[in-house]
């Protein structure tokens, strides 16, 4: 599930990236794909980091532990804008 979640915000956080920092926007598909890739690295960082996982943190209980929720959130995010701005980066040095 923390997954989805870090893929979905990492889509979301390149494409807002792209949109605040108009010299590395590339577009919706390009943004929305380096957002993905950053959210999937985003999410797995924080699990290497010993951010709980939903499913651990569900236990017996049944419910969502809205604050991991929101730690997937957030990296995915940050994650997604930081690729997004090496993947912009590196595209305007090329076309130089």
């Amino acid at each position: 599930m923390e997954l989805i979640i870090g893929l979905l915000s990492g889509a979301v956080g390149g494409n807002v990236a792209g949109k605040a920092i108009g010299g590395l926007n590339q577009g919706t598909l390009i943004n929305s794909i380096a957002g993905v890739v950053g959210g999937g690295l985003g999410g797995t960082v924080l699990s290497a980091l010993g951010a709980p996982d939903l499913a651990g943190a569900a236990g017996e209980a049944g419910g969502l532990d809205f604050g991991a929720i929101i730690g997937q959130v957030v990296g995915g995010g940050i994650g997604g804008g930081g690729v997004l701005a090496v993947v912009g980066l590196v595209r305007n040095l090329i076309s130089k």
